[in-house]
């Protein structure tokens, strides 16, 4: 087993990738390190229970001081890692120092994607990924009236939910013709737009952006948000929620293979055998596509199997991750849970009454259920994981 484990990230992959070498028995130091200032904590409440006040700062963290020391575990930030030197198996930090490795896991996540408009720099435009966006949305929706949400994915539909709860006006623009028209059968989407609109939201959608309009100077502040057609939604407040981007630029300095992510094979290996990658910035092979995935479980998941791997020593030659993905999303009164991965173009097939609120679309593709997704109904969450991961095994 490696000796010296350096991660680079401190979210939630990197944190439980150490909790787990120790609970394997890694008896070797593990440093992980991150460009976030404090201790490794839960992204998912940041846009829904921090944002309305109901989990403070000390809530949010994952494990308290003491556990790191306990466990012997090493965290630097905030502090960058500026270059991977593969040869000579070190990271060059922002701090000057050379961290050496003997296995190095990126988990390096990603960052909001900005759009390329006129007045994309305006004050009053935010995006949600990191603890300090959520602090300055927190403090900036106590005084907003009207709000706009770029982007009606799982972040810009949960952020609608908490505006509304706080009594501030809020507009969703979507370019697509449906909310979370990648990972979302029609009837499921249309049952959100139904519930978001009943709250008293409004929902814009094939609505392409064109710009931001607001004050001159360095003093601007974001007035209105222009659409494509013409349209004008005033706002006093902006949160771009378009998805994210990989953070693989690091590894693409080194020499790494990156697509959509950094490129690993099924063991979450990159190329090179001292190097693994793990969580957002991951693009891995599942079921017979490549696939980047962006979610906590994954990225748990994903910790476990190259700790299992890094305590094994089996490198390449050990059993290929295969997990299922499951994904939840909190909508106000809507409890959303997904288990396996849909396209667009899948089949879906209802279970259950949709107007009761509680129902579940089945994703079909040639025969085979991919996917299932579950309305306020959790133990048909728990049975679609079962039988889509027994689907899997038998697959295999």
């Amino acid at each position: 087993m490696a000796s010296r484990i350096v991660i680079v990230g401190t979210g939630q992959g990197g944190f439980q990738l150490a909790a787990s070498l120790r609970e394997a028995g890694h008896e070797g130091p593990i440093t992980m390190v991150g460009d976030e200032p404090g201790l490794p904590y839960q992204r998912p409440p940041l846009s829904k229970a921090f944002l309305k006040g109901t989990v403070t700062v000390e809530g949010l963290l994952l494990r308290p001081a003491a556990l790191y020391e306990r466990l012997r575990l090493e965290v630097l930030s905030p502090v960058r890692v500026e270059a991977i030197d593969r040869a000579a198996h070190c990271v060059r930090l922002s701090n000057g120092q050379a961290l050496p490795y003997d296995h190095l896991v990126l988990a390096t996540g990603a960052r909001v994607r900005w759009p390329d408009v006129p007045g994309a720099s305006l004050k009053g435009l935010f995006g949600l990924r990191t603890l300090a966006d959520a602090q300055a949305l927190r403090e900036r929706i106590g005084h907003a009236q009207r709000i706009a949400v770029v982007g009606a994915g799982f972040i810009g539909l949960e952020l609608a939910a908490v505006a509304r709860a706080l009594g501030r006006e809020i507009d969703v623009i979507e370019a697509a013709e449906r909310p979370l028209q990648r990972a979302l059968s029609a009837r499921m989407a249309q049952y959100l737009s139904d519930w978001h609109v009943s709250q008293g939201a409004r929902l814009h959608f094939g609505a392409r952006l064109a710009g931001f309009e607001g004050g001159h100077g360095d003093n601007g502040q974001v007035q209105a948000v222009q659409l494509a057609h013409g349209e004008r939604i005033a706002a006093d407040l902006v949160v771009i929620a378009i998805g994210v981007t990989p953070n693989d630029q690091l590894a693409r300095d080194a020499g790494l293979a990156t697509d959509n992510g950094i490129a690993v094979d099924e063991q979450l290996l990159t190329a090179d055998p001292a190097i693994s990658a793990l969580g957002d910035c991951a693009n891995f092979p599942w079921r017979g596509e490549r696939v980047r995935i962006e979610s906590v479980q994954a990225a748990v998941d994903q910790a476990r199997h190259i700790a299992a791997r890094l305590r094994s020593g089996t490198g390449a030659a050990g059993a290929p991750y295969d997990k299922l993905p499951w994904f939840w999303s909190e909508q106000g009164a809507c409890r959303l849970q997904i288990a396996g991965l849909a396209r667009p173009d899948d089949e879906a097939r209802i279970d259950g009454d949709p107007d009761s609120g509680r129902f579940s679309a089945q994703r079909w593709r040639d025969g085979q259920l991919v996917a299932v997704e579950s309305l306020n109904d959790p133990s048909a969450h728990m049975r679609a994981r079962k039988a889509l991961t027994e689907a899997t095994l038998a697959l295999a």
